[in-house]
């Protein structure tokens, strides 16, 4: 296969590289696209910087991956509707800092994200990733065999509660949201079925109890896992600037996106791309 002119650098030893030697706004080769997600494969999340994509050049960049999926709680862009907005400020509050994988609700997750960057706080907003991989590796045998063994329910409603309904005057839509994204089971630790590795797959946001488990037994293994995959050496921090767009793996990574910017303006623009089925 020919070669691109990329460039990668990484960031961390566990994580993260930036990309160099590629203009995502002009058209784009199968080996371009190969290249790019064997980058991903590898570094898990990947930044492109000083490529101010429109919402269009966005979307159309993040479906060579995969279909993309429509938010229902979030806003779509007026020019993408697959481009969901995330906008904070004075008046709206960020509250995606906890340590989460985006949208595992669903029975397919999804596989990868695309975001873009328009406003960036001057100080704080930054974010950051962790390597699941080794957030498995790293546990002791017994507790390999463990948690291998293990399911999780995943539920729609733990994230966007009636309180956030409430708050964005979205009341009406509550219920029929609710029946429309019933409780998922995913395995605890999932397993990339082209490596063989397994990755820690539940997290803050979505992951309500462990199945088979006393509610005690189920807060207390959750409790210590979501502080063992949250460990300072399989991260990598992200310092944003305008217009730099950041993909990363949904399937073996969480991420955190710091909300320390308040009451500063801060819009990035994100396209999800729907995955398969956990195993």
């Amino acid at each position: 296969m020919a070669r691109t002119s990329l460039k990668i650098t990484p960031l961390t030893p566990a994580i993260g590289a930036v990309i160099e030697g590629i203009d995502l706004r002009r058209p784009l080769s199968e080996n371009d696209i190969a290249e790019i997600g064997a980058a991903l494969d590898d570094r898990l999340v990947i930044f492109f910087e000083n490529q101010p994509l429109t919402p269009v050049q966005q979307r159309d960049f993040a479906a060579r991956f995969g279909p993309l999926y429509l938010h229902p709680f979030y806003p779509g862009h007026e020019q993408a509707r697959e481009i969901m907005v995330l906008e904070h400020d004075a008046t709206r509050r960020a509250n995606a800092d906890r340590w989460h994988n985006d949208v595992t609700y669903l029975a397919r997750p999804p596989k990868a994200a695309v975001l873009c960057t328009e406003d960036i706080p001057p100080l704080g907003g930054d974010t950051l990733w962790a390597n699941m991989y080794l957030a498995y590796e790293t546990l002791s045998d017994p507790m390999k065999d463990f948690v291998g063994r293990l399911r999780a329910v995943h539920s729609f409603a733990k994230n966007f509660t009636p309180e956030r309904f409430a708050a964005l005057g979205m009341d009406d839509r509550r219920d029929a949201m609710y029946a429309q994204h019933p409780p998922v089971s995913h395995p605890v630790a999932r397993t990339n079925t082209s490596t063989g590795r397994k990755a820690l797959f539940i997290n803050q946001d979505f992951t309500s109890h462990i199945e088979g488990l006393s509610q005690r037994e189920s807060e207390t293994l959750l409790r210590f896992l979501f502080e063992h995959m949250t460990a300072p050496e399989f991260q990598v921090r992200w310092r944003w600037s305008a217009g730099t767009v950041a993909m990363w793996d949904n399937r073996w990574t969480q991420h955190c996106a710091l909300a320390d910017y308040f009451p500063a303006h801060r819009l990035v623009r994100r396209a999800t791309i729907i995955g398969e089925v956990p195993v």
